[in-house]
């Protein structure tokens, strides 16, 4: 299972998603100007992070079923 790329693929994502999302609640704890600015858009960059890391672990999944 390690071996399999798509794997490698589904976890990257998935640790990029925990990423992301970490630093958004990072920026809303400390409130500021940059929260205000920014906080819609880190928010957007981890729901495409999120929909990419589910379509990963689908497909991984569907391939595992088949084989």
């Amino acid at each position: 299972m390690f071996s399999d790329p798509l794997f490698l693929f589904a976890t990257i994502a998935c640790i990029v998603v925990l990423g992301i999302l970490l630093f958004g609640i990072g920026s809303f704890a400390r409130g500021g100007e940059f929260n205000k600015k920014n906080a819609n858009r880190i928010m957007r960059w981890r729901l495409g992070a999120q929909f990419v890391a589910v379509i990963l672990i689908v497909g991984f999944a569907w391939l595992r079923s088949r084989s």
